[in-house]
């Protein structure tokens, strides 16, 4: 009977998060949609389902963001509702303990987290660069046109290139440059860098794991130009992470994220943004675990005892106030001002503990 029991409340749970979800995703879409039609009003080509389109791309990456907000209140509102039903004060009556129905739901939280990690966040990150290409598309952007110069740097095994050239039409997708210079740097025993050598193209085209060039003179220190007529160089760049240096955290898919963070210590960027990312997505399921045993201890009062209006809008500001640590600890991560790890994993690990200490508490006395 205990089993069936936890079942059935991990069942309301689930419900409870699944409407909560519904909501939270339709007000983002909303949200999208009127934001960015205030924002292209001014392309008059683009219609109504190709609004709609954006803001369905858009919002996934944002309702993932909400999602500790999303299992606090869907697991707050499933038990109040059990709770006034009379239903828990049965349970209770019954001999189970509130552990028993209330560690299933974390458990669901913690395997939902770690569906976040491998599933839903590359899904989002994929409809997010979709989401980008389109809007680049309908908006015929600056990746588009003519522009003037551009300056880019990759990191490779052993040193890095710099990038110089004129950015023209993209062409089946790849990014083009004319006039290119690319200054090969290698990298010394004792951590200086040293030009090891200067190639010359008429044309690049970046395309998957490497630049074509066209045109090619190649020069040494202290030795003879070379020409060849194309030449490839390997490149760990795509083709939007070349015009914007290295695409947001957002966007990078989860499993993306350790290549990316090689990258950019290769080409010499931070990582510090990746780093904590990637520790904030392994971390997720710790939080959503927290909010759910959160929202589970401030819903058990008993209804004849009253105040349990009062210890719903507790636990929600008390939930506020976890997401807003993880956000301000999550800046200060970025920055270096502390560390990484304990800027991912410090907020999660405190509602954890809050809301076990709390369900102690109203359990255990």
């Amino acid at each position: 009977m205990p089993v069936r029991i936890a079942a059935y409340v991990l069942i309301r749970a689930l419900a409870g998060i699944g409407m909560a979800l519904a909501v939270v995703a339709s007000v983002i879409i909303l949200v999208d949609f009127v934001e960015l039609s205030r924002n292209l009003s001014g392309h008059g080509n683009i219609a109504f389902p190709q609004l709609l389109e954006l803001s369905i791309l858009k919002s996934p990456s944002v309702v993932l963001l909400l999602l500790p907000f999303i299992f606090l209140f869907g697991v707050m509102g499933a038990f109040v509702s059990l709770n006034r039903r009379n239903e828990l004060v049965a349970m209770r009556a019954a001999g189970v303990s509130a552990w028993r129905f209330t560690l299933p739901a974390a458990a669901a939280a913690l395997v939902i987290g770690l569906a976040n990690l491998t599933l839903l966040h590359p899904a989002a990150a994929a409809l997010n660069g979709s989401f980008e290409d389109l809007r680049a598309n309908l908006t015929d952007s600056p990746l588009h046109r003519n522009s003037g110069d551009t300056w880019l740097r990759q990191g490779m095994d052993g040193g890095q290139m710099v990038i110089h050239g004129r950015r023209r039409e993209r062409s089946n997708g790849a990014i083009r440059l004319t006039g290119v210079s690319i200054f090969i740097q290698n990298l010394e025993s004792n951590g200086v860098l040293r030009f090891d050598r200067r190639i010359d193209a008429q044309e690049a085209v970046l395309q998957p794991g490497f630049w074509r060039l066209v045109g090619v003179r190649e020069v040494s220190p202290g030795s003879e130009s070379v020409r060849a007529e194309s030449l490839s160089l390997p490149s760990p760049l795509d083709r939007r992470s070349a015009m914007e240096k290295f695409t947001p955290p957002g966007a990078v898919a989860s499993w993306d994220l350790p290549a990316t963070i090689r990258s950019a210590d290769l080409a010499g960027y931070s990582s510090s943004i990746y780093r904590l990312r990637l520790q904030q997505l392994l971390a997720m399921p710790l939080l959503l675990a927290g909010m759910t045993l959160l929202a589970a201890a401030f819903s058990l009062r008993l209804p004849r005892l009253g105040d349990l209006p009062v210890l719903g809008g507790a636990g929600v500001a008390l939930g506020f106030t976890v997401f807003f640590l993880n956000q301000f600890c999550g800046a200060l991560g970025a920055t270096g001002t502390i560390p990484i790890i304990m800027a991912a994993w410090a907020p999660p690990l405190l509602a954890l503990l809050s809301g076990v200490t709390i369900l102690c508490y109203t359990e255990d006395g």
